[in-house]
């Protein structure tokens, strides 16, 4: 009996109505088969009996049994079905998106191979005669693989199997022969291997694009932060330099209008005092008026001609014509406001120059020298922080990276980004301070012809200059500690009186190529004038 179920398909094994195998087959009286719940639910929904199959009508329902012979060949079909499937792991049933066999008539299974001479994909079960007839395991088995006529030559029917390097296109063996004759030809695997191996490189070159972007993008987030915190200290520090300005305003404003009160309080005594000497003045010349009338009106001549010369002495004669209280403020704002931008011109150059030397100084380094890089006549601190000259020449190793004049680098270089270094130079008749360039000469830097170092430097105790200029520093006070500052990517070297917090002298617009390290020169110590080392300080911020 089981062997028999073998010969028949699934579909004699489903009900019509569920269209899943039988479950209790019921035979109607027209000879189709129905599980018996799916054909009594349908007839419970319906007016008339009727097959669902042949639309045949029954004049009252048919009483249903359940069909013995029909319902054991469905439960063992069931089984067996169960039992094929399970025996494979490889042969499910396909899921969305999976290559399905083409030789499955009822149930569609996931297709194992494809083969490009037949142009068929085959399941674990079809693909059987593949792998056992002679000839067709010579056919050529690939992964599943969906449109297998794409890979079919349109002109001669025969599989793409070659590659042409020349039209980079694929082609049969018969092209070769045809349109395709003397074109550089390769196998399809072994083109695959090298497009393979170029799209590798690719992705490497795409990867390695989207590390450097990630990486820039990570630059900008830095500079968008350091540009944060470079809008909050110019935001603190236009503050406090606003703020100095106009407390200096309200200053001068307070000694303008005090001005103003006190020149109108003398202007009020001068003019009382001219008041009193006029009334008293009137009062006068009343009493002379007063005896003048009396004695116009004596008519006894004797007695006129002798009270004549007794009246009064004559009348104040003071002229008061020229006599004038001066009030005039005219010009008094306009003196005042001109005193008050002079003031404000001095104050804001030394608040802007004090705020930028507390900016410059967020970027200190540590700076210590380089041995290697001084002068035999030099002497370093054990800890690298000072140097200064002695007349006896030290027995050095010879180094192409020691100076032959008085000079030493630091360890340190720079080829990005800001930093500021500090050096005291109290008590120095002759000094050089700046930054010079890794191919920096040796014998003169500050001579060359090309500019390698660039410096300030201090002769003779007095006169203040700038490397490749003569022209003299102008200076309000001597240093005694020099604050140095450079800003690579500006070609910026700035040079700082940090006691005064004045700006002593900027290189502007240089061309940095190079790394570049901090550079000193002591000078000579001009018997003992000049012994007092140069010495780098240490640099405490402020919070």
């Amino acid at each position: 009996m089981a062997a028999a179920s073998s010969l028949f398909s699934e579909d004699q094994f489903l009900c019509s109505i569920c269209l899943d195998v039988f479950t209790d087959p019921a035979t109607i009286p027209c000879g189709h088969n129905f599980c018996k719940n799916c054909i009594t639910k349908h007839w419970d929904t319906n007016v008339q009996c009727q097959c669902p199959m042949c639309k045949e009508l029954f004049d009252k329902r048919p009483k249903l049994r359940v069909n013995t012979f029909i319902s054991e060949m469905a439960a063992q079909f069931r089984q067996s079905v169960q039992k094929k499937t399970s025996s494979s792991s490889e042969q499910q049933q396909a899921k969305t998106g999976d290559v399905l066999c083409d030789v499955c008539t009822e149930t569609k299974l996931k297709a194992l191979k494809s083969c490009l001479v037949c142009l068929t994909s085959y399941c674990e079960t079809h693909l059987e005669p593949h792998q056992r007839i002679p000839g067709l395991k010579r056919h050529k088995l690939i992964n599943p693989v969906n449109n297998l006529e794409d890979r079919m030559c349109k002109k001669h029917d025969r599989p793409l199997e070659l590659f042409c390097k020349t039209d980079q296109m694929c082609v049969c063996h018969f092209c070769t022969e045809t349109n395709h004759k003397r074109h550089r030809i390769v196998s399809v695997e072994e083109e695959y291997k090298n497009k393979k191996a170029e799209l590798e490189k690719k992705e490497t070159d795409v990867q390695q694009m989207i590390q450097e972007r990630q990486l820039k993008i990570q630059q900008i987030k830095q500079s968008v932060k350091f540009s944060k915190e470079d809008a909050d200290r110019e935001t603190a520090a236009s503050v406090q330099v606003f703020t100095a300005l106009i407390q200096s305003v309200e200053r001068s404003l307070t000694e303008l209008i005090e001005m103003i009160e006190e020149k109108q309080k003398t202007t009020e005594k001068q003019a009382e005092g001219f008041i009193k000497e006029l009334e008293y003045e009137i009062s006068e010349l009343m009493k002379r008026s007063a005896e003048v009338e009396q004695l116009s009106r004596t008519e006894d001549h004797l007695q006129f001609l002798q009270s004549f010369p007794y009246l009064n002495p004559a009348p104040p004669t003071k002229d008061w014509t020229e006599v004038r209280v001066h009030s005039s403020y005219e010009g008094t704002v306009k003196r005042a406001v001109a005193q008050l931008e002079e003031t404000i011109d001095i104050e804001v150059r030394k608040l802007c120059a004090a705020v930028e030397l507390k900016r410059v100084q967020q970027f200190a380094v540590d700076v210590t020298l380089d041995p290697e890089t001084a002068h035999p006549n030099l002497i370093l601190s054990d800890d690298g922080k000072q140097v200064s000259h002695s007349d006896v020449k030290q027995i050095l190793t010879p180094s192409p990276k020691r100076f032959s004049c008085y000079s030493v680098l630091g360890k340190q270089s720079f080829s990005s980004g800001r930093f500021y270094f500090e050096v005291q130079v109290k008590g120095k008749t002759g000094w050089v301070l700046g930054v010079a360039r890794e191919s920096v000469n040796k014998r003169e830097p500050t001579c060359s012809t090309e500019i390698c170092c660039w410096s300030v430097f201090l002769n003779h105790g007095t006169r203040y200059e700038a490397s490749g200029s003569s022209v003299h520093l102008p200076l309000k006070s001597k240093p005694q500690k020099v604050g140095v500052f450079v800003d690579y990517e500006e070609g910026l070297v700035s040079f700082y009186d940090v006691d005064a917090a004045a700006l002593i002298y900027s290189f502007n617009g240089c061309n940095f190529k190079e790394k570049l390290y901090p550079y000193f020169n002591p000078h000579g110590n001009k018997g003992g004038k000049n012994s007092t080392p140069l010495i780098i300080c240490s640099i405490h911020h402020a919070d």
